[in-house]
């Protein structure tokens, strides 16, 4: 299996976020915190997004009531994320050389 592109801070949060099933203004909510208020998204990052995911098939719209429309990860996007997730902490990693060259 090839290995995926890199996710874009967006996505990540997203998946993050939808490990708990939500509507949008509740993700964004959810992704504030995650990021410590370090990442405020917009709807139109957060609606292009999902639509992608959507697609790609790492997200499945789970209800809609009115214009809220609730969405949930998928075996799929849990592994994409759990890739990417793994892709991050071996950068992290490397960049321990950082730490060591500063001594």
């Amino acid at each position: 299996m090839a290995e995926q592109a890199p996710m874009t801070e967006a996505m990540y949060y997203i998946l993050l976020a939808l490990l708990q099933p939500g509507h949008g203004y509740g993700m964004m909510q959810r992704i504030r915190e995650l990021s410590g208020g370090r990442l405020e998204m917009g709807p139109g990052t957060l609606y292009g997004v999902l639509s992608r995911m959507n697609r790609e098939g790492w997200i499945v719209l789970t209800g809609e009531e009115g214009r809220r429309k609730t969405y949930a990860i998928t075996e799929a996007g849990r592994t994409a994320l759990l890739a990417e997730y793994d892709r991050i902490k071996r950068m992290a990693a490397d960049g321990k050389l950082l730490e060591e060259v500063g001594k």
